[in-house]
């Protein structure tokens, strides 16, 4: 996923766009902030963790700091308990962040000066929220919401044609501020749709990449579908990857480069946190080191002998 951008102006409250191991500097933020839709960072033997990522940032803001909403599982969270501008929750309590921005909350924190949000779907909806004060930017926004970042149930049309463009151009800053833009408009400005469409059209490629990978998945037991994405004839979703291996065990696992991500379906009960000694993140979905492929599959149950095959296969890397 893409990094921290340098914030843009939008209806007089500047934007930022994150992710929760890439955080924009406290410096380059105006005034009172908010962050949205932004997990505390989680070790994964990448570097980055609450330690050195998250809690840097919520000091180096200080007072600035307005408010901190979220639904991603940490154990940090016990931290601010006694914050009240720390509204967090478990992906269990609230599958995506919008129906946390209330009109409620807007009005108990008041005025900021800027929003850094996930650049992900919810994420966007969020900052739209935030923005119109706590109100949907169309019925049902929330439920589409939750729908895209639990892959329970399917969105709306209108949520569809956002998910689409948002997986088919993931790194578009651009793309973000349109969709926000749009979003916290209502949608009454329909000439927007035109550049959220055209990168709609871009997810038909990256999803017949997924598609073609797919057919390589292996079954690692009883649990485990496995894929091996890193030789592949160009980019392709990933989400969409996993859930085509859901539909072959019940636990899907891709191999992409220097990462391994283990996913499963968000009712499944199962939670890769705690079974891999993780703080925080996506109970149901998590990413760590290749370096712990043969670790993590033994954690999902795999046997030796397919572990020892699927390391065979990898001696290359």
């Amino acid at each position: 996923m893409l990094g921290a951008r340098r914030p843009f102006f939008l209806m007089s409250v500047e934007l930022a766009f994150a992710t929760p191991r890439k955080l924009p500097k406290a410096r380059e933020l105006r005034g009172r902030v908010a962050v949205l839709d932004i997990a505390f960072a989680s070790e994964t033997g990448g570097g980055a963790s609450f330690e050195t990522v998250t809690l840097p940032f919520i000091e180096s803001l200080g007072p600035r700091l307005a408010a901190w909403v979220d639904h991603h599982d940490s154990d940090n969270h016990a931290r601010f308990a006694s914050d009240t501008r720390f509204v967090l929750a478990k992906k269990a309590e609230h599958g995506a962040c919008p129906e946390m921005i209330t009109p409620e909350l807007v009005a108990r924190i008041g005025r900021v000066d800027t929003v850094v949000c996930h650049n992900d779907f919810d994420g966007l909806v969020s900052a739209a929220k935030w923005l119109r004060s706590g109100v949907e930017p169309y019925p049902g926004c929330d439920d589409d919401a939750r729908a895209v970042d639990t892959r329970i149930g399917a969105p709306s049309p209108v949520g569809l044609r956002f998910d689409r463009a948002l997986r088919g151009r993931p790194r578009d800053t651009a793309l973000f501020g349109v969709i926000v833009r749009h979003l916290a408009a209502g949608l009454a400005d329909t000439s927007l749709w035109e550049p959220i469409d055209e990168a709609g059209r871009a997810f038909d490629a990256v999803e017949n990449e997924a598609r073609k990978l797919a057919a390589r998945y292996v079954r690692l037991g009883d649990k485990v579908a496995f894929v091996d994405a890193t030789t592949r004839s160009g980019p392709y979703d990933k989400t969409l990857l996993l859930l085509l291996g859901q539909e072959r065990a019940p636990i899907s696992a891709v191999l992409d480069a220097d990462n391994l991500t283990v996913a499963a379906a968000f009712d499944s009960g199962l939670n890769f946190l705690k079974l891999l000694g993780l703080s925080g993140g996506m109970p149901t979905r998590v990413t760590v080191p290749r370096k712990r492929l043969e670790a993590t599959l033994r954690a999902l149950g795999v046997a030796e002998s397919d572990i020892r095959l699927v390391d065979a296969s990898n001696q290359s890397y």
